[in-house]
């Protein structure tokens, strides 16, 4: 995937950054104090025991192996049966994630996962109930109780070092339990087709002014990409029947991959604004979130404030290129849909270049890229970054993020749902009709829950200013020996640079 391409760390996942915790930049930073569990993640589960006679799972197989340790292998319906752990070269080993209170052996499982490996690596030893719940589908988040269980040993070293859950967490998925009860995940048909309809006219607009006013037609399909770009946002977060069939959308209307998006897009989901890990705030060498280690500090640093608009409207390129990558190497690794995906985004290319000439689709590409990365960028990192993993997701998700009140209809439309950035972090799947209602009871929850920070929103105008405010201020600070890891390493950088609790998944023979 040619992740270390050095233009990448340019690749300003900045669009959904997040922002600061316990390490501070400035005075004015809010700083917090990691927990005695909020990076204790286990690793015991890596340790290969001798082979146990209990059952494991609901629908899990016993297989007796006379003195040899067994491992687990499920298939995509997470169906699994248990086999040797050891073969010529290697020895499996468990992998343990608690879901809902119950600990599972995913060992077997991480291969099948649809959405790749490296989600399920990053969860061992560590709980992982409301990402879970957040991505999946009722269908797949009943399928887990399938799953073969932990040992009963293992579960209760694993219990004994890893966080309770908090009362936020058990209140918040009671609110998600009556919200759902409640029907706010149907779709309103009207005004998806309302959008839907926006864009096609932004289209034949842009094409109809192509060559009579190549300068209309460049603002017009600008302005049809970003939102094409917040089109497919909504639909591969969707779990519904109706964001299954428009999955491709975001291929075909605006060049970005699905399997890209979920890759580099849910995990920044997931590990919000975590220092290190959330690859959309690292992007030095270009723009710097926070005051780096030396080694890794820039000339640009100093004038980032002045220039954040050229590496701004790089965004949109830079996420085509790395889509393209991506497309071709899931085809050749064999992943899920990958070749009709190469599909259509080759279908969208052949349309851009056959009803647009170069001198309009070439900056409509970076005028978007500009857009999108002023709309996505201000609602994380102006908030807390965190230095260690935190446990309490939805606690993680309130204090990392900032939500932007508009002051007109335009801006209302054009930031794509975005303004409502707690809401749908809180809430990927649900459309995001639904967001504008859902505000006052989120204002409601942190208030009763008591919620470090609350419910945080600023006008549009002023959250803009605050991400360049933090901009200059990390730009006229001495760097900090020692500072977090904030070099990019492409949108996907993040995902196997070994930081993962489980980095490397199974099979370390080493472990034994």
């Amino acid at each position: 995937m040619m992740l270390n391409r050095a233009y990448s760390s340019m690749c300003l996942c900045l669009g959904l950054a997040s922002t600061a915790t316990s390490f501070s930049v400035t005075p004015s930073r809010t700083t917090i104090t990691p927990s005695s569990h909020s990076i204790t993640t286990a690793r015991f589960s890596a340790v290969v025991d001798d082979v146990s006679t209990d059952k494991q799972a609901n629908n899990a197989k016993t297989v007796t192996v006379d003195g040899q340790p067994t491992a687990w292998e499920c298939d995509e319906e997470a169906e699994c049966v248990e086999v040797p752990a050891c073969d010529e070269q290697d020895c499996r080993t468990s992998l343990d994630v608690r879901l809902h209170g119950q600990w599972y052996d995913l060992s077997g499982w991480r291969k099948a996962h649809p959405a790749g490996a490296h989600w399920i690596d990053w969860y061992d030893g560590r709980d992982a109930t409301d990402v879970m719940d957040a991505f999946h589908s009722n269908k797949a988040r009943n399928m887990y109780q399938r799953l073969p269980k932990s040992k009963p040993d293992t579960a209760a070293v694993l219990d004994a070092t890893v966080a309770p859950y908090s009362q936020t967490e058990i209140n918040f998925r009671k609110l998600r339990d009556q919200l759902e009860a409640d029907g706010w995940w149907e779709r309103d048909y009207v005004h998806e087709s309302k959008l839907l309809a926006i864009w096609a006219s932004l289209v034949v607009g842009a094409g109809l002014t192509a060559q009579s006013a190549p300068p209309l037609s460049t603002l017009l399909l600008g302005l049809a990409m970003t939102n094409a770009g917040w089109l497919g946002h909504d639909y591969i977060h969707g779990v519904d029947k109706f964001s299954n069939f428009l999955r491709p959308f975001a291929a075909v209307a605006a060049g970005l991959g699905p399997t890209w998006w979920s890759d580099k897009h849910n995990k920044h989901h997931a590990l919000t604004n975590e220092m290190g890990v959330d690859e959309d705030i690292a992007t030095d060498p270009f723009l710097y979130a926070w005051a780096p280690d030396p080694k890794y500090d820039s000339p640009l640093r100093k004038i980032q404030h002045l220039i954040f608009y050229i590496p701004f409207s790089f965004l949109f390129a830079l996420w085509r290129v790395d889509t393209l990558q991506v497309a071709v190497d899931s085809v050749e690794t064999k992943r899920p849909d990958a070749k009709n995906e190469l599909w259509f985004l080759l279908a969208h290319y052949f349309a851009l270049l056959t009803f647009f000439p170069l001198q309009v689709w070439v900056p409509a590409v970076f005028l978007s890229g500009l857009m999108s990365a002023l709309i996505v960028t201000p609602t994380h990192q102006s908030e807390e970054y965190f230095e260690e993993y935190q446990p309490d997701w939805v606690t993680a998700q309130f204090r990392s993020t900032r939500n932007a009140v508009m002051t007109n209809p335009f801006s209302e439309w054009l930031w794509g749902g975005m303004q409502y950035q707690l809401e749908h972090h809180l809430f990927p799947s649900m459309p995001r009709s639904k967001y504008p209602q859902l505000k006052p009871i989120l204002q409601k929850f942190a208030e009763e829950n008591e919620v470090p920070g609350g419910y945080r929103e600023s006008g549009e105008f002023e959250i803009l200013y605050m991400n360049w405010d933090l901009y200059r201020r990390v730009a006229e600070s001495d760097p900090v020996p020692g500072a977090p890891y904030s070099r990019g390493h492409g949108q996907l950088g993040a995902i196997n640079l070994g930081f993962s609790p489980g980095a490397g998944g199974v099979g370390l023979g080493k472990l034994l």
